[in-house]
């Protein structure tokens, strides 16, 4: 495991920029309804706005923000200027097509960066949001540099916002199609979980090559304290039934709105994601 985990970025970005080129080509994501509506804004963010709130004349940096439609649907809900953070150079590329073709990509900007590397490449205290989006948190091995990372991007009273996939979804073992089995550790680990996957979440032709991925899983309660000593102050945390894909097969249905899919039984069983708010404090 020690070769995964001391290669973990190489194997990842190799696979984020096979993916990255069929997720916009892809139903999946909004890209090409994005380009063509110029008010429109992602389903994700769709789902985060009553919990977002206004966002008007903020400066955001979005923090792996893969192929920007997120990106854009939050300079299109009022965001000053939104700048999306980066590993994999094929997504960057991806965002900075999104921005020349669609309305408001004009308040966007982007840089190829791995998350603990962000302060080499961004400004220190200059944001009042710091965004993360769903299915982010897993690719990074320690929850502490991250929100040490977050603290270190924004200014004094900015704010967190992350909406991401639940730790003990994350612990379920998926290939299990007719009930709820634990088999992936629920808290961080040192020694990663590597997965050996053809294909990728979205329905795409494509035949991969770089199958391999190497994750972690962080506790709530990791993810909480980390911000905590990391000079910030929880706002909100609200836990949710339901995730933006087909995480579990067999198990899950699509629901509305928003594109939502769902457990078919015992919805009140596992939370799917979690909405988790901080505030820097002065």
């Amino acid at each position: 495991m020690t070769e995964y985990k001391d290669n973990y970025i190489a194997i990842n970005k190799a696979n984020w920029d096979e993916r990255a080129p069929e997720h916009s080509r892809s139903t999946g994501y909004d890209y090409q309804r994005l380009v063509r509506e110029p008010s429109y804004v992602s389903e994700v963010v769709q789902f985060d706005i009553p919990l977002m709130g206004d966002i008007s004349g903020l400066e955001i940096v979005h923090l792996q923000c893969h192929i920007a439609t997120d990106t854009l649907s939050l300079v299109r809900r009022g965001a000053k200027r939104v700048t999306g953070l980066d590993f994999s150079p094929a997504a960057i590329k991806e965002a900075k097509d999104l921005a020349v073709k669609a309305v408001g990509g004009d308040k966007l900007n982007f840089v190829e960066a791995s998350i603990y590397d962000a302060l080499d490449v961004l400004p220190p205290a200059s944001f009042g949001m710091v965004f993360t989006g769903i299915g982010a948190l897993c690719w990074i091995p320690s929850i502490k540099r991250w929100a040490e990372t977050v603290a270190a991007l924004l200014k004094p009273g900015g704010r967190l916002f992350i909406r991401e996939c639940h730790p003990a979804l994350w612990a379920i073992d998926e290939t299990v199609t007719d009930s709820l089995i634990t088999g992936i550790p629920y808290f961080e680990r040192d020694e990663p979980h590597v997965y050996d996957e053809s294909g990728t979440y979205v329905e795409t032709d494509h035949v991969f090559e770089n199958t391999k991925t190497v994750e972690w899983n962080h506790g709530i309660g990791e993810i909480v304290q980390s911000l905590i000593d990391a000079g910030m102050s929880i706002t909100g945390l609200v836990e949710h039934k339901s995730i933006p894909w087909n995480a579990l097969r067999g198990q899950m249905e699509k629901i509305e709105p928003f594109g939502e899919f769902a457990l078919k039984e015992g919805r009140d069983n596992l939370p799917l994601s979690y909405t988790l708010q901080a505030k820097k404090n002065a």
